[in-house]
Parts: structure tokens; sequence; C-alpha cells
């Protein structure tokens, strides 16, 4: 038995099944459990403990509704939810490059106990590997107005857990044999853009080096938006939107209700942007811990001395589709209003229906919102960054023959499992389309690879991008033969714009 010693007490792990000269900790708090008194409040260091504590399971996931495959569920009465996971070569005198990963999942539901994140591959090539939970939904990221007993409950809670998660790694990971001067902060959707707001904090500064963001999302709310949010969610929850209204409700009681104004957007198609893809919660900017969006922040220099790696994939939106979590495009009229919902000029549907002229008006539609939620926010992203000065790169993701030659989507999603080398797991394969084949494998074996290069050295296996463009790493079974036919749909956003949203 292994054991490592933190600040707050020691802790043992098991050996990784998949690879014994992997140790993986799990459920390692980072913080002090965020109910009770300390509900809505910014987290407080961990008690600690006597004795070795043993580390062999997940921590309680954050209040949600969600079931994943694979990964356990929230149940009422769990409290204990900030808690990180380790997976390790080696120990105390090693100096290993870290990457600590931030889910996803809308700001409302995933954990760091699904599957497609195990970091046992990850942390054979040379990583120490942290993966976390962090406070989502109402917890994380609701308004709660300034009132009552005189205390503070700031915004962006889950954003302060993720601070306080890689203060924890600064203070620890050199038990594990971590190297804290190096450390890659890196997450998808959601937890893309926790990293970009992470980078332009000042309460996150100097907190890691550099930071990888798979499929980015453009939704940053206002305080305006986020204020409505609460109003609503507070209504369906039957107490007031004030600090005593909202602390009198159970976390259940919250989630329950963020589920119920959700659903009213959905089944409203009059009901404006929020109809779409009805994620009532993200990031709040123009506050004390965020005061600007973060693409907004990187073009004006935030976040410079970070360095960079941007990927999004060329489907983004067909997942949500396949889940059927998004709207139904059935006609022209339909598209002519979701372009009018979000204020885009004609000439950029235009511009989509002359390149596919074959297309139905829902794969238009998907086309278009995964360019203007991901793809081309992702991008921007990566251009603002370099233009301020950072070194970037930038890839996307286009596998749309898996390793066997059967058609699938590169959708939302489908690039994670191969960064991590994950592929093996059965709870993946609806994101990969089936059992991986030996060009899947392949591929799985680069991606990880660039993610350990870029996390070790900086250098993922291709050059930085420069003020006037650069080179796009392809990401492809095949990579000697050109990305599907929705890979590049930027044009169109150069001449518009693009609009920044608010949840």
């Amino acid at each position: 038995m292994r054991v490592f010693t933190t600040k707050a007490g020691a802790v043992t792990g098991r050996r990784a099944e998949r690879d014994p000269g992997i140790v993986v900790l799990r459920g390692i708090p980072y913080a002090a459990p965020p109910f009770g008194p300390r509900r809505f409040r910014a987290p407080r260091p961990a008690p600690s403990w006597d004795g070795i504590r043993d580390c062999a399971g997940f921590g309680p996931v954050a209040p949600q509704s969600a079931r994943l495959p694979g990964a356990p569920a929230w149940s009422p009465g769990d409290e204990d939810v900030l808690s990180l996971n380790v997976w390790t070569p080696g120990g105390s005198g090693d100096s290993m490059p870290v990457l600590v990963w931030i889910h996803g999942g809308a700001y409302v539901f995933g954990s760091s106990a699904q599957p497609d994140f195990d970091g046992t591959v990850l942390a054979g090539h040379g990583l120490v590997v942290v993966t976390l939970n962090y406070r989502l939904g109402f917890e994380g990221f609701g308004h709660v107005p300034h009132a009552g007993d005189g205390g503070i409950c700031p915004d962006n809670r889950g954003l302060l857990d993720q601070v306080a998660a890689l203060t924890w790694v600064q203070d620890n990971i050199a038990a594990f044999g971590g190297d804290a001067a190096r450390v890659t902060v890196a997450g998808q959707s959601s937890g893309a853009t926790s990293v970009a707001c992470l980078m332009v904090m000042d309460e996150a500064r100097g907190l890691f080096r550099r930071a990888v963001a798979h499929s980015a999302v453009n939704a940053c709310a206002t305080p305006g938006s986020a204020a409505r949010t609460t109003a609503e969610v507070a209504a369906e929850a039957g107490v007031p939107a004030t600090y005593e209204g909202l602390v009198s409700a159970s976390p259940k009681t919250l989630v329950d209700a963020s589920d119920r104004v959700a659903d009213t957007y959905r089944r409203d198609p009059g009901s404006g942007q929020r109809h779409y893809d009805p994620a009532i919660y993200g990031p709040v900017a123009g506050g004390p811990t965020l005061p600007l969006d973060p693409l907004t922040a990187c073009a004006g220099g935030a976040g410079r001395d970070v360095e960079l790696l941007v990927c999004h994939t060329a489907e983004e939106y067909w997942l949500l589709d396949a889940v059927g979590s998004c709207a139904r495009m059935s006609d022209a009229g339909q598209l002519d209003r979701f372009v009018a919902d979000f204020q885009l000029p004609l000439t950029v549907l235009e511009a989509y229906r002359a390149r596919v002229p074959e297309a139905s008006a829902q794969e238009l539609f998907l086309a278009l919102y995964g360019d203007l939620l991901f793809g081309e926010y992702s991008s921007r992203l990566a251009e603002a960054h370099v233009r301020a000065g950072g070194r970037t790169r930038l890839a996307r993701f286009v596998r749309q023959r898996d390793g066997l030659g059967k058609p699938v989507r590169a959708w939302h999603c489908a690039d994670i499992p191969f960064a991590f080398g994950t592929l093996y797991d059965e709870n993946v394969h609806f994101l990969i389309g089936g059992p991986p084949g030996d060009a899947d494998r392949a591929l799985a074996s680069r991606m990880t690879r660039a993610w350990v290069q870029f996390a070790a050295t900086g250098d993922p296996g291709w050059p930085a991008l420069t003020p006037t463009g650069g080179p796009v790493r392809i990401w492809d079974t095949a990579p000697e033969e050109p990305g599907g036919r929705w890979d590049d749909f930027r044009g169109p956003w150069r001449e518009a714009g693009l609009p920044l949203l608010a949840p």
C-alpha cells in the first residue's frame, strides 16, 4: 500500500486495473462541503484528518438530475461534493507534468467519475492526472442576491471551486510526483469555457502554465440575465428570489426548479434564444470574479502568459440532435426565425445553403448552430489569444469514418475519448460510433501523445498560430484525406461577425 502525504492528511489509493504501474486515488477532498452555513459561499479548505484516508472510490457528484452511463448519480443528502482524483505513476521526489481536467455538461450535469475521463492511459505516458468535481446548476452558477445575513454569496462559485482545486494542486501535487510549475488545466464544452475563464481570472493567476480547451461554448451570462434566471428558478421553487428564500430551498428543489424552467423554454418556440438549447446557467461576466467574458478578456491581453491549445469538432451539434436535447427544424420559415432570434445576418444562412444545397433545414440548423456555439467561438478564442501576444495551437477533429471504415459523426464530445485514450470502455462507444478499429486506436495514440507533449513542453507537435494565421492540426483516422464537408464554414462568420451569447 502506497501512502501519499497531503497538507490535510495521508491518503492511499489502488493500483489501476489497466496498468498496475499507475496508482489512482479517488475522492480526495480539496474543499469543505459547500452546504449548511457555507452554502452559496466561496469554497473553504477541507478539514484535516488523522490516520490514512482510503481513497478507493469517487466522491459524491454535485447536485444534478442527470444519470450518465458508467457514472454515479447524485443522491439528495450528498454534501461532500468538492473532491478530486489523482492518477500517478510516481511519488514524492519525481517531477512530472500535471494535467488537471474540468468536465463539461452545460454547467448543470457531469462529474469526474465519467469513464471517458479515466486518467490511466495519460498517466502511463508520464503525466500526473487530476480530475475534479465542482458545484453545478444554481449551487455553482446561480446568482444569489446579497441580502439577509449580510454575508457574501459570490457569482461563479463553480469557477471558484475550480480555483480551489488548482490551489490544492499547487500545495500538494509534489507528494504525488507532480511538478507544480508545469500544470496544464484542460476541459471540454462548459469545461473548456471554464478553462478560458480561469485564464483571465485574477484568482487563478499563477496556478497553471498551460491550458487545453476543446469545444469551448459561446455562453456567458450577464448580471441581468443571471438575475432573470434567479427570478424564474425561485418562482418555480416557490420561494422568494432573495438569499433567505433561496437558502431555504433544498438543493433538490433548485435542481428540479431549474429543470422545469429549461423545459418551459424547450417547449415554447416563441421564447427566443433559449428555445433552441435551453442551457440556463453559465459563468456570469461583469462582476468581481469575472469582469469580462473570456473572449473579450483574451483579446485584451488577459491570459497571454498561458500557453493555449484549442480544438473543436467538425459537426459539434449533431450530438445534441442525437440525444434529443435541441430544437427541430422542418422548414425554411423555422430557420429564418432562428436567424432572427439570434440577430444573425441572413447572409450567414444563405452562405451555408449555398455550400451544401442538398442539406435539409435540420442539417443547416445543426451546422450553423454548432459553429455559432462551439466551432467559430473556439477558433476565435485561439485567434484572440495569439493576436494579444499568447502562444496558441489550434486543431479540428473531423473523423467521419471510424477505424473500420464506417461513417460516423465528428460531433461534440467524440474527440475526448481519443485524447484520454479511453476507447476501450463500452460506455464511450455511443460517442465514437461503436467499438474502435485499428485506425481509431492509431488516432487516439496521436491525440494522447499531443496532450502529453503539450503538458510537458508546450509543443503538441505542430507549429503555433501567428497573428495572421497558421497551421491547424486536423485529427482524422486518415490524415492524408481532407476533412468532412462541415469542416470549414468560417468565411460567413468573418464577414458577419460572431454574436456573444448569454444564457
